[in-house]
């Protein structure tokens, strides 16, 4: 069994944070989110992947993963370039996966739980293909299954404007070859693409076994800026205590709280979990880091007021501001400029942002 993690689009929502960096590298919890995917497939035993490149910096993946071995993985790389579909994607696979099954997992997904017991029933049920479903509040966003009066798979339909149900495709799908017989019967949809959706409609067409499960637990696709500030809080709510820095007065620490290597905590701070400090940060004595805010490495905050947010790595924020709600890109500063303005601030910063406030 054979891995593949896609890491390529353009993250068109996501920027300015994407016009440094691909979208699956905005980290949740202080960790890239398709490190999250890495870690689900080798949780799940799968240690050969391919993860396949976009054109947004693929050097800085390739750089950050290496050849996997820090991850437990064994990596190669796959260019993709122009974004041209996930089954696009899948079909420049096909000299890598070799006629073996393979797991195709969506690079900017997250799913609680992993999917370990799903490859087991792939295994078992001797499906030839088996997608995963979530229900979710607006499937119009997403591929959509249809269903039998009886329960039977019997379509998927790609963002329709009537969704046939409320279940959508996870970006997780597990395949035997067979799927890249479909692929290579496709032409562009409307939106230029090959979709895998309908590689997998021509697979339940011609009379192939096509399983699916339902995700118990939460799944999430971190497509805009709210989808990874709630995937940051889906994550840290799990989070548990860990302190390997200096806090200089306990009282600064309030329920769930993880603190890296030779981050400082100075008396007069307060971090209320869940939340997550990086390493070689200073959190100043006149700071509060409120729930379901992470902080990345080697960053600098005083004064300032943060809840419900992600500061990645390298950021100095030194203003008496409330900031919520907020993505800061590496490298970003965030000073007072002498303004007497309205608190309580939404900010999405790209990398290297300066702003006085």
């Amino acid at each position: 069994m054979k891995g593949i993690v896609l890491h390529g689009g353009q993250g068109t929502r996501l920027r300015p944070l994407t016009h440094t960096g691909p979208k699956q590298f905005i980290p949740v919890a202080n960790k890239p989110i398709s490190q999250y995917a890495l870690k689900d497939l080798v949780n799940a035993g799968v240690r050969e992947i391919a993860i396949v490149l976009g054109d947004v910096y693929p050097e800085k993946v390739k750089e950050y993963y290496g050849n996997g071995g820090s991850f437990g993985a064994k990596l190669c790389y796959i260019h993709q370039d122009l974004p041209k579909g996930i089954a696009h994607a899948v079909s420049l696979c096909e000299q890598y996966v070799n006629n073996e099954p393979f797991i195709v997992y969506l690079g900017d997904n997250l799913l609680k739980g992993g999917i370990k017991q799903f490859l087991e029933v792939f295994k078992t049920q001797n499906y030839d293909a088996m997608i995963l479903l979530c229900d979710v509040e607006k499937p119009q966003y997403f591929g959509v299954a249809e269903f039998s009066e009886k329960g039977r798979l019997t379509g998927l339909v790609e963002k329709p404007k009537n969704p046939p149900s409320n279940y959508a495709l996870t970006g997780i799908y597990f395949f035997k070859p067979a799927i890249l017989k479909m692929i290579k019967q496709l032409k562009p949809s409307w939106r230029g693409e090959l979709e895998i959706t309908e590689a997998i409609q021509l697979m339940l067409q011609n009379g192939y076994n096509v399983g699916h499960q339902f995700v118990k637990g939460w799944w999430k696709d971190t497509g805009t800026p709210e989808d990874i500030l709630e995937a940051n809080r889906l994550v840290l709510d799990e989070l548990k205590t860990e302190i390997k820095g200096k806090v200089e007065d306990q009282s600064s620490i309030q329920g769930r709280v993880s603190i890296g290597d030779n981050t400082l905590v100075e008396r007069g701070a307060l971090i209320r979990g869940p939340a997550i400090i990086g390493e070689n940060t200073t959190i100043g004595a006149n700071a509060y880091i409120g729930p379901f805010t992470s902080i990345g490495n080697d960053a600098i905050i005083k004064l300032s007021e943060i809840e419900n947010s992600i500061v990645m790595d390298h950021c100095i924020i030194d203003v008496d501001e409330r900031i919520i709600n907020s993505l800061i890109a590496p490298h970003s500063k965030i000073i007072f400029g002498g303004n007497n303005k309205p608190r309580g601030r939404r900010l999405i910063l790209g990398e290297r942002s300066y702003v006085e406030l």
